[in-house]
């Protein structure tokens, strides 16, 4: 029976730990430098930028007329990209895993800790079939690549 708990006990924390598909990292630095980081480890694998998102901006811009001025960012920018070849297989082992297609990498800094600088991602789900999962599981591994890389150079 005890052997029972514990592996009830075991399998709900390790379902919790893997329920988060937000990765975040942080290093002490200048969010110019940490964004050159992330956006030269994207480029230096051969992978083509679509579009810089300026959530930072947008939120300070729209503030007001939403009704809320509240400084949620004293920066913020996300990456959004694709490759060719992980796309591909994700996509011809289950048409679905189109949603997870573009990738995106945020990059941001919070009020409270102006010489922080965040780097933050969303692992795609592992499921579906062994095709389906053998491809999430190689894009995963190009995100956590690319934000290792990124943290590397500062």
């Amino acid at each position: 029976m005890k052997s029972l708990v514990v592996v009830a006990t075991f399998s709900l924390v390790c379902g919790y730990a893997q329920a988060s598909d937000q990765v975040v990292h942080s290093v002490k630095g200048k969010f110019s430098d940490v964004k050159e980081n992330v956006e030269m480890a994207i480029t230096d694998r051969g992978l083509v930028i679509n579009n810089v998102s300026y959530i930072g901006n947008m939120l300070d811009r729209t503030g007001k007329a939403v009704g809320d001025t509240k400084k949620i960012y004293l920066k913020a920018e996300t990456f959004e990209f694709c490759s060719a070849v992980y796309s591909r297989g994700m996509m011809e082992a289950d048409p679905k895993n189109i949603v997870y297609c573009p990738y995106t990498i945020a990059v941001y800094v919070l009020p409270r800790e102006p010489k922080k600088v965040y780097i933050a991602y969303r692992r795609p789900p592992i499921e579906g079939s062994a095709k389906s999962k053998a491809a999430l599981k190689k894009v995963d591994k190009l995100m956590a690549d690319i934000v290792k890389h990124a943290m590397s150079m500062y």
